[in-house]
C-alpha cells in the first residue's frame, strides 16, 4: 500500500515527469474538431439558469436542481422555466425595465446605414460559409439568468436579462 501511493506521488512530481501523461492532442484531432462539436445543436435563444439545490413550496412540490432556461412570455408577465423544451414553472414577474435610448439608437440614420454595411458584409460571408458546410454566423445576444435567496422575505429572487429587457420574478418559499 505504502509503495504504491509512493511511486504515484514520485512519478507525478513535476521535475520527474515535466510533461502530461497522456498526449494533449489524441491522432491530430484538436479539442472542438470531434462530432460532439461540430453537429451539436445551436446555442438557445434563451439564458440558462443553473439551480443547484432543490426548490421547495408549502406543498411539498419541488423544482430539481439542473441546468434550465428562462424565457420571459410576450406580455411580460411571467418567467417561464423550461428544461429540455418542457416547461417546468411559471414564475410571476414583479418588475421589468426596458432600455429607453434603444428606439432613438435604432432610429439613428447613422446607426441605420452601419446596419445595412454590417448586414451585407455578413450575407457575403455566410454565403461562403454555406458553400463550405459551415452554420451561418448569428449576431451576438447578451443573456443572463441567476436565482439567489432572500432571506428577510423567504423567497428566490430570480433575475433575468436578454438584450435591453431586464425582468425580476420571485418564488415563494
Amino acid at each position: 500500500m505504502l509503495e504504491g501511493v509512493y511511486v504515484d506521488t514520485i512519478m507525478n512530481h513535476n521535475t520527474t515527469r515535466p510533461y502530461p501523461q497522456q498526449p494533449q492532442e489524441v491522432s491530430g484531432i484538436t479539442l472542438g474538431q470531434g462530432a460532439i462539436y461540430r453537429y451539436s445543436l445551436p446555442e438557445a435563444d434563451y439564458p440558462t439558469l443553473i439551480i443547484v439545490e432543490p426548490l421547495y413550496d408549502d406543498d411539498k412540490n419541488f423544482i430539481p436542481p439542473g441546468y434550465y432556461e428562462l424565457a420571459l412570455n410576450d406580455d411580460k408577465d411571467f418567467l417561464l422555466l423550461i428544461q429540455s423544451k418542457h416547461p417546468v414553472a411559471i414564475i410571476p414577474v414583479f418588475k421589468v425595465e426596458f432600455d429607453a435610448n434603444e428606439p432613438a439608437r435604432l432610429n439613428n440614420k447613422k446607426y441605420k446605414k452601419q446596419l445595412k454595411k454590417e448586414a451585407r458584409e455578413k450575407k457575403e460571408t455566410n454565403e461562403k460559409r454555406a458553400k463550405v458546410g459551415m452554420p451561418p454566423v448569428e449576431d451576438f445576444v447578451y443573456k443572463e439568468a441567476t436565482i439567489e435567496y432572500d432571506k428577510d422575505g423567504d423567497y428566490y429572487l430570480i433575475k433575468y436579462q436578454r438584450g435591453t429587457i431586464k425582468a425580476w420574478g420571485a418564488i415563494k418559499k
